[in-house]
């Protein structure tokens, strides 16, 4: 069974009201880029059990450190506002051993790869992206990335160094649902799907003969995307029936 490892916050960004990222100092907690740590505080007293935990995605890759999480507040939720309020030097716990299976080595071979994600779901891969696997794997690499204000496009620079570093190989397209946003889609990726903008703006193709997609967010996002591409004849990849779409819902 695994065990709580002492961190210590190592950084905080707080990228808009309730958008942070947290950095953790736990070099014994090991991941594959992909995977999902379990961030922990002491819980109340009283409660059952003695650390309150909830899954956050790594943002960092692997050979890097500190580790980073990229988290939405809950206002009324019981530990994001915690993690948000936590200054360099505070502890916070990590489970030992990472999980999840939305990672490079759970993905077939494709001609190109789609990275589609909402909100926070963003942070898995950007993990991804900063290892060698999806560029050694690929020939061309998309990241989506759907928000509903502009504001909450976090990232820009770390997403521009990858753009930089895969010229010709990379392509990113933000979305914005709720307002204007030069050089972003605007509205919901399903839609972009269904009507040929997400792929006129990416120039890559999106279909069972080409690509593999991976998506990570928000339930609605996940299951109006996995339908949209059901009709391409894409099906859900699982170990025993090879596929083309990987999911990960993330909210």
């Amino acid at each position: 069974m695994s065990k709580w490892v002492e961190g210590k916050v190592a950084g905080k960004h707080q990228w808009s009201e309730r958008l942070f990222s947290l950095q953790v100092a736990a070099p014994e907690v090991t991941f594959i880029a992909g995977q999902f740590a379990r961030l922990g505080l002491p819980a109340p007293p009283g409660a059952k059990e003695p650390m309150l935990g909830r899954p956050y995605s790594f943002v960092n890759p692997p050979q890097s450190a500190p580790h980073e999480f990229y988290f939405n507040v809950l206002p009324e939720g019981p530990l994001s506002p915690r993690l948000a309020s936590l200054a360099p030097g505070d502890p916070v716990w990590l489970l030992e051993r990472a999980n999840g299976f939305f990672s490079m080595p759970e993905v077939p071979d494709a001609a190109a790869l789609w990275c589609l994600a909402t909100g926070t779901g963003l942070g898995p891969f950007l993990a991804i992206l900063r290892t060698d696997d999806p560029w050694e794997k690929f020939e061309r690499v998309v990241l989506v990335h759907a928000v509903r204000y502009a504001r909450d496009l976090s990232y820009s620079d770390t997403i521009a160094r990858i753009s930089a570093q895969r010229a010709g190989q990379f392509s990113f397209v933000p979305f914005v649902s709720r307002e204007a946003q030069h050089g972003a889609i605007r509205g919901r990726i399903p839609e972009a799907i269904a009507d040929g903008r997400l792929e006129a703006q990416a120039g890559v193709p999106l279909t069972a003969e080409n690509a593999h997609a991976m998506l990570c967010g928000n339930p609605e996002m996940v299951r109006d995307t996995q339908s949209v591409l059901e009709r391409r004849g894409m099906r859900r990849h699982r170990r025993r029936e090879p596929g083309h779409v990987t999911l990960e819902t993330y909210w």
